[in-house]
């Protein structure tokens, strides 16, 4: 069996991480999605609530797969069977920051291969550090992450209305 994992802080999970999950089902029999728990960060969203959006978003597929992780991510691979570490590319600078994790992770496991696929240019802007950004100074979400976590977080942020005045329940 071809699994990898696919790594992230997915604070939120956005559109563009959807897209490169599906697009990897093509290549790998199973994705096993790690929310890695960065004891650095300060995330938005707490790990169960992040799980929840991204099982919620691929309740239909049986081979994505979804749990927490510490730690260094090639141990985290190895312990759970994946030999392929799956990353997006969204531009230029994301190359050398992935090529450089790449590096180091080869010095780590050189058993355990990355793949990268780039993103579209419908999400390849999309960050999650810059949908928190958005969530912050209520503005839309549409386009951004998928419809349940945007009907989740309009009723978590009640102030949350977009700027241009719809509403966010719509």
């Amino acid at each position: 069996m071809k699994r990898a994992l696919f790594p992230g802080s997915f604070d939120p999970i956005t559109n563009g991480h959807i897209e490169i999950i599906r697009r990897g089902l093509a290549l790998f029999d199973e994705i096993v999605v790690g929310i890695g728990l960065n004891t650095t960060k300060q995330p938005m969203f707490s790990p169960d609530q992040r799980q929840k959006w991204i099982e919620e978003a691929f309740r239909h597929e049986a081979r994505v797969k979804v749990c927490t992780y510490t730690g260094l991510t090639v141990r985290f691979a190895r312990q759970i069977g994946a030999k392929f570490i799956l990353r997006g590319l969204r531009s230029a600078p994301d190359y050398e920051y992935e090529r450089n994790i790449d590096l180091l992770n080869k010095s780590l496991d050189s058993d355990i291969e990355t793949f990268y696929l780039l993103s579209s240019p419908e999400t390849s802007f999309v960050s999650s550090t810059l949908v928190r950004e958005v969530i912050r100074f209520h503005g839309h979400l549409e386009g951004l992450l998928p419809p349940h976590i945007i009907r989740d977080i309009y009723a978590t942020y009640p102030g949350g209305a977009p700027v241009s005045g719809k509403s966010p329940h719509a």
